[in-house]
């Protein structure tokens, strides 16, 4: 595998995907959000990416329910090509500080990656993401960001840490366009941290149909950990 993806946008079309970076944001009481989505990251070494479906429900007020099933795909330079179902993804999102009592949404989102069923793509163990996002959001402009850590004990993978932000500007009634920046630290004995930016836009074809993209550079160790990173998604709510 070239690359451990770190591919968990899945939230409100208004803010989280389609940006590394996630927000606070419980999907709605009852409603559903699934995206269809695409998203990697490119190395000197090759690319190395995952499309899939992330299912998410509102199990109940202030918390989300989330599950992502991936397929992976390794295209390495100078070796075969690889696919195959990835780590499938067990989340809930808890939002305990609400923007009404405080102007700020505060959540914990844990996470965990289940090991992969595949031989060829895919971590073959567990591991486990302890994030804590924040949100602010005044006339159209929204900041979000926060980040955490992983646990991951397996084979060569060591614990490590990830944190970002974003700004974003709804610029008309059907459109957001915003701006990222984020860290990763190395994923693997002998790996490289990363620090990538990137500009991302959402874009409602109708109430129940959005669409969002992103795409941008890595700053730091780019050939090693990440020459540019990209996501695209249709959104389905109800």
């Amino acid at each position: 595998m070239l690359a451990t993806l770190l591919i968990a946008w899945h939230e409100a079309a208004q803010a989280g995907p389609p940006f590394v970076t996630d927000d606070p944001q419980p999907t709605d009481y009852q409603h559903y959000e699934v995206y269809f989505f695409d998203g990697g990251t490119a190395v000197s070494a090759g690319t190395s990416s995952l499309a899939g479906i992330d299912f998410n429900y509102g199990g109940l007020p202030n918390l989300q329910l989330t599950a992502v099933i991936p397929v992976e795909f390794d295209d390495p330079v100078d070796a075969d090509s690889a696919h195959g179902v990835g780590n499938i993804q067990l989340a809930a999102k808890y939002r305990f500080v609400r923007a009404e009592d405080t102007g700020w949404d505060i959540a914990l989102f844990p996470r965990v990656f289940l090991a992969s069923p595949s031989t060829a793509v895919g971590e073959r163990n567990t591991s486990v993401l302890l994030p804590l996002y924040a949100e602010k959001d005044w006339e159209r402009w929204s900041t979000f960001g926060g980040g955490g850590c992983v646990i991951n004990h397996g084979g060569d993978a060591t614990n490590y840490c990830t944190v970002g932000w974003v700004v974003a500007r709804k610029l008309a009634e059907h459109l957001q366009l915003g701006a990222e920046i984020y860290y990763q630290g190395a994923e693997a004995r002998g790996g490289k941290a990363t620090t990538g930016v990137g500009a991302g836009l959402t874009y409602d074809l109708s109430e129940h149909f959005h669409l969002m993209g992103s795409m941008g550079p890595g700053l730091q160790n780019a050939a090693a950990s990440n020459l540019y990173t990209w996501y695209a998604a249709l959104l389905v709510t109800y």
